[in-house]
């Protein structure tokens, strides 16, 4: 399953926003514009469905509904969601939509609608008589009540599964990195994850990344997971040198960017829901940052999954197999951001043809009025 079409009204950066999203999706804009806070939305549905999430604790995340009230926003000032997600080939369409509030009197988040539909049909529509009759049940959304949702559990299972990663090598290297921060999107827990997969899996993809980092990290001849004397897992890797057995360094001696691949490499192998990137190409050299696009792409062909990819690189746009209802614009203007989807631009299949490419024609379009100004800071 994939998400086909997002629309949002009053989240964060976007007042309104509709746009239908392909399997592949490339987020282009300004700092600031909203490409965090568009991928955020999918992350907010994924804490209502998972475990130890819900309506409350994601709004709380959020540091409450003001904090996620587009500052745009005027007469109608409820936050709402709703997507559209499809299962490949002739299979079902599931419509989720959510609208909330805060609620003065009670001082706190507070659901206004919620409703699921399959293939066009009516599955759960609230306020219901007996909502309106116990408002504390407007708390929480139907997602989260295994007693309410079996008729939309594959619905609820889908957005559980979304995954998020913006790997922080710091994060990684720090020894206490796994206490208190299970399925840390920002790679706490990455050895920890590494460590509890089973042992012949585990080690056929640490082969697979050690393959695939040799073409970027020269001289890695291995990598393994061993644990220290405190039984804290480590990440070595051996590199070929002078000395006749190699030099093994770990996780705290790798780069910056050696870690953010590993991760971005791992990740890749995981079968799931959709997977959320931040800026993929951060601390990567650039030839390897042009190479992403297709590795994502075989990724998708063989699992089905869908990429939704935040960037500021023209490397990584540079590929010529991203088509244009595969990258989308976000321009902050008066009224909140704008997402708009690059086919509708008429001008850049114009110069596409003419030559251009697709981070030539795109790349300007998300450039800061007057960047130049940065370089005068200091002279007074």
């Amino acid at each position: 399953m994939r998400f086909s079409r997002v629309q949002l009204k009053n989240w964060k950066n976007f007042a309104q926003c509709d746009v239908r999203i392909a399997g592949r999706v490339f987020l282009v804009g300004p700092n600031a514009s909203g490409k965090s806070n568009f991928l955020d939305a999918f992350r907010f549905l994924r804490d209502l469905a998972s475990d130890g999430g819900g309506f409350s604790e994601a709004v709380r995340r959020r540091r409450g509904v003001g904090a996620i009230r587009c500052l745009a926003a005027r007469q109608e000032p409820e936050v709402e969601i709703r997507v559209t997600a499809e299962t490949r080939g002739p299979g079902s369409q599931w419509q989720y939509l959510l609208a909330f509030n805060q609620n003065k009197a009670r001082r706190r988040p507070e659901i206004i609608r919620e409703k699921v539909l399959l293939n066009g049909k009516t599955l759960l529509e609230r306020p219901t008589d007996t909502d309106r009759k116990d408002p504390e049940l407007l708390k929480q959304t139907n997602l989260e009540q295994t007693g309410t949702n079996k008729d939309f559990r594959e619905l609820v299972s889908f957005l559980a599964s979304i995954q998020y990663l913006h790997i922080v090598p710091q994060l990684v290297r720090d020894p206490d990195r796994s206490v208190g921060r299970p399925n840390d999107h920002f790679g706490g827990d990455f050895l920890v994850k590494i460590e509890r997969t089973p042992k012949a899996r585990q080690e056929a993809s640490l082969r697979k990344i050690k393959d695939a980092l040799s073409i970027a990290v020269p001289k890695l001849a291995e990598i393994k997971l061993e644990p220290d004397s405190r039984g804290t897992q480590h990440l070595l890797g051996k590199y070929e040198h002078w000395r006749p057995q190699g030099a093994w360094q770990n996780e705290e001696q790798f780069s910056d960017g050696t870690l953010r691949l590993m991760g971005l490499l791992w990740v890749s192998m995981e079968t799931g829901g959709p997977l959320l990137l931040e800026e993929p190409e951060l601390s990567l050299h650039s030839e390897i940052v042009r190479y992403l696009p297709q590795m994502f792409a075989r990724v998708q062909r063989r699992t089905g999954r869908q990429f939704l990819i935040s960037t500021h690189s023209p490397d990584l746009l540079s590929d010529e197999g991203i088509a244009l209802d595969e990258v989308l614009l976000l321009r902050p203007g008066g009224k909140g951001t704008e997402v708009t989807p690059a086919s509708e631009f008429e001008e850049i299949p114009a110069l596409l043809s003419g030559g251009s490419t697709l981070a030539d024609a795109i790349v300007p379009k998300t450039r800061p009025d007057h960047a130049e100004q940065i370089a005068l800071f200091g002279d007074k």
